[in-house]
């Protein structure tokens, strides 16, 4: 037990994990535990909070608007680098928990709180996310994880804690599985869904219908963006939170989004994950159609061999890190040019661009003609390719 320490401010979200560790930290270290709760869009849940935390023994409750921070300065930058992680996971728990552990450190800061607590387990990639961020705010920190201290090895028993303590929890027998919600996806993980050959039940979705159930008629839509960064829908001005949601309205209704996968966690071990993420899918696929005809050649080539790095540091938990500061200003500079339309059909489960347009395209339709044209001497490519062939044939000639 740390010595010294008289508040404790813990990442809360109401969930069981962070209920049992709200009363436990209380017991065990006998101090004021402060719930801090970052609103980036988990909707409902986020309103029973306070009164939860507060009947949990909570000293005091922050909730915090972060909706509008969240997409901007989060989810928007990570679009611009293309940024998924292993081809499928669109980060969206990854990109959410340095916002929080900022938040939950500028709280620390105003109440002049020693430790901070998160309910990340000692398996996840969320301790080095959370823990990461409150270093690099504050290097003395205190950071108390009380899955690598407490006895409980299991949310069977977390859940007899609860009962013993009269707190109410999410978690039953017949919904048994953990789920992270924000403005850019909700997951799903363990319980049912640690046999990665069960495929999940169709109760289980929120964001999104099934595509069988989605309507019979496409939706078309346009997306604008400035400088890489989405803007508006069908003309229509959004701040980037409403555009977010907007794009999670439309995309759910036509089933979009709905990803399965069995991802590498950072600490070794496989663990399945299954993600709704209708906007983040549609931006992701809208924002590389916008570059296909305003980014220079080198410059996307460039840049595409960053994005797996970009987004193994965001899974990893290095958004706060010289490297990560680097790539971001990378990828901004490549975003000069990214502005524009793109048309978009949206069908039973499928995202699909039907059209881009731009003042700042580079495509020329006189060069990629199939047809007559004036500026093209088609002859000039047997020179490129004997020059670029010589190596080759050089090899060749000298028998290796």
């Amino acid at each position: 037990m740390a010595k010294g320490i008289k508040k404790i401010v813990l990442a809360y979200s109401g969930g069981l994990d962070t209920s049992v560790i709200l009363k436990w930290l209380q017991e065990h270290y006998e101090c004021d535990v402060i719930a801090y709760c970052a609103d980036i869009g988990q909707g409902k849940e986020v309103e029973e909070v306070r009164q939860k935390a507060l009947a949990t023994g909570a000293s005091k409750v922050y909730i915090e608007d972060l909706k509008e921070e969240f997409v901007r300065d989060f989810v928007f930058p990570s679009v611009k680098a293309n940024a998924i992680y292993e081809g499928g996971y669109l980060l969206g728990t990854s990109i959410a928990r340095p916002l929080i552990a900022k938040g939950q450190m500028e709280v620390a800061r105003k109440e002049g709180a020693k430790a901070v607590a998160h309910g990340a387990t000692g398996k996840g990639n969320d301790q080095v996310r959370f823990e990461l961020t409150y270093y690099y705010f504050d290097p003395n920190i205190t950071v108390i994880a009380p899955w690598r201290e407490w006895k409980f090895r299991s949310r069977e028993t977390l859940i007899d804690f609860a009962q013993s303590r009269g707190i109410p929890v999410p978690v039953t027998p017949q919904r048994p599985y953990s789920s992270d919600k924000n403005l850019l996806h909700i997951s799903f993980e363990g319980g049912i869904l640690e046999d990665p050959w069960r495929e999940p039940d169709e109760e289980m979705f929120v964001l999104t219908r099934s595509p069988e159930k989605a309507p019979d008629q496409p939706l078309y839509c346009e997306i604008d963006f400035e400088d890489g960064v989405p803007a508006s829908i069908d003309g229509k001005k959004h701040s980037p939170a409403q555009l977010l949601a907007r794009l999670n309205e439309i995309g759910g209704i036509h089933g979009i989004g709905r990803v399965d996968l069995v991802e590498n966690r950072y600490v070794g071990m496989k663990s399945r994950g299954v993600y709704e993420t209708p906007g983040g899918t549609i931006l992701h696929i809208v924002h590389r159609a916008m570059e296909s005809i305003t980014m220079d050649r080198e410059v996307m080539h460039l840049r595409d061999s960053l994005v797996s790095k970009i987004a193994e540091l965001i899974y990893y938990g290095y958004w706060y890190s010289p490297e990560m500061d680097l790539l971001r200003k990378v990828v901004d500079e490549t975003q000069q040019d990214v502005t524009g339309t793109v048309r978009l059909k949206l069908y039973k489960g499928n995202c699909m661009v039907v059209g881009r347009k731009a003042d700042t395209s580079l495509y020329h339709s006189g060069f990629a003609t199939f047809e007559e044209d004036e500026v093209y001497q088609q002859k000039d490519a047997e020179g490129f390719i004997k020059l670029n062939a010589l190596r080759l044939r050089i090899r060749r000639m000298l028998g290796r």
